[in-house]
């Protein structure tokens, strides 16, 4: 009989890449090995079979993990293969919580989350299995939008800014703390598209206050919220322009969490165009043209993606981008694989149930061995004169 030490290295490999990305913790404590194979994973010393891992909203209080196997596409034979997997999360949430927000950083989720009007954020790593509740510094009912980061010494970070945009909060893992902040801006962020992160920091849409015109007569721009400093940078310019009035659609995404990139589709037109960076900083972006295809083929014509939704990714190596989108009832999700010069694929992903966009990781999820739980608070000791007193190091 075939033991498990008995097991090839290529073998153990295959049944890692096959295992969700859920279920990985169970998979170290396996053996030694097995936890040495799976940590060279996370930390991406051995390439994932697999071209994308991220999660999907499916419902108010369903959150699932998403698999996607693009290795067959463009092959020799020039076959389309397209593997989805999505398997359901439990155990999450109690009932009657519900998930309006989910957001993505450094292989750590931050879920939204409400139940009856009070709002609590839940961050969790799904590698390591670790969940930390976290409650708002204030209980203000306007409208505020979250973001999730680091700063250079790998302290995470939560963003809380309120649509007054004169105010916001950050959130400290490392001291349990939160801190307030005000600033005169003369930007507006737009609360209804969802920002990115790159390289620990926030990049949002933007518009500038001018005085004598409205927010539908200035264009967009990004701004980005530096986690280090903390505090927003100045508007940083997009490849196209792109107002507020119009029926145009914007989309931002990232690329490993280390590039910016933007999906643009004019009103009425088929064709779409992304752009992906070549620098960006806090105060400083490049651009170049990554792809630009003419989608009638497979979407039909006059087809529109939302302009609110936040999800597509692309894999460079293959020129390949996989853009999601809600049809036009709202139900169900799609999945559109294009290529270069050519359109392969439209998956439909499954029925939703959910006034937000369901997509909430869009771009290659890496597993994070960043430990979030809360260091238990221990019963203080009473200590002698005679005892020496030791310094106690931060929890994070």
């Amino acid at each position: 009989m075939t033991m498990l030490f008995d097991l090839s290295q290529d073998l153990v490999e295959e049944i890692l890449s096959r295992v969700p990305i859920t279920s990985l913790g169970a998979v170290r404590s396996t053996c030694k090995s097995w936890n040495l194979l799976s940590k060279n994973r996370i930390l991406c010393n051995a390439k994932p079979r697999n071209q994308f891992l991220g999660f999907m909203m499916m419902g108010y209080n369903r959150l699932s993990s998403m698999r996607f196997n693009l290795h067959g596409i463009l092959n020799e034979d020039m076959e389309e293969f397209f593997d989805p997997s999505i398997k359901e999360i439990g155990n999450l949430l109690n009932q009657g919580e519900i998930i309006y927000k989910v957001l993505y950083c450094d292989g750590l989720l931050l879920l939204c989350v409400n139940k009856k009007r009070d709002t609590r954020l839940l961050v969790w790593n799904p590698y390591l299995g670790q969940t930390r509740w976290i409650q708002p510094k204030t209980t203000m009912t306007t409208t505020c939008i979250y973001a999730l980061g680091y700063d250079n010494n790998q302290n995470h970070k939560i963003l809380r800014v309120f649509d007054n945009q004169g105010y916001y909060e950050i959130y400290d893992f490392k001291y349990n703390s939160w801190r307030a902040f005000d600033v005169i801006p003369n930007w507006e962020i737009d609360f209804c598209r969802g920002g990115a992160s790159v390289n620990g920091n926030t990049y949002f849409w933007t518009q500038e206050r001018m005085e004598g015109y409205d927010s539908f007569q200035t264009p967009y721009f990004l701004i980005c919220f530096d986690f280090t400093a903390e505090r927003f940078g100045q508007v940083l310019p997009l490849p196209f322009q792109h107002h507020d009035d119009d029926e145009n659609t914007g989309i931002l995404s990232f690329v490993k969490e280390e590039k910016l990139s933007v999906l643009y589709q004019c009103m009425h037109s088929s064709v779409i165009e992304i752009w992906i960076t070549t620098k960006i900083e806090p105060n400083a972006v490049l651009w170049i043209p990554f792809l630009k295809v003419d989608i009638e083929p497979l979407t039909g014509l006059y087809f529109q993606f939302n302009k609110t939704c936040d999800g597509f990714f692309i894999d460079e190596d293959k020129k390949v981008v996989v853009v999601f989108d809600l049809d036009e009832q709202e139900d169900y999700i799609n999945a559109y694989i294009i290529g270069e010069n050519i359109c392969l694929k439209k998956v439909d992903l499954g029925e939703v149930r959910t006034l937000y966009c369901p997509i909430v990781c869009s771009s290659s999820y890496v597993p994070s061995l960043v430990k979030i739980k809360e260091k238990r608070k221990s019963k203080r000791k009473r200590i002698s004169r005679s005892e020496p007193t030791t310094k106690q190091g931060s929890h994070y």
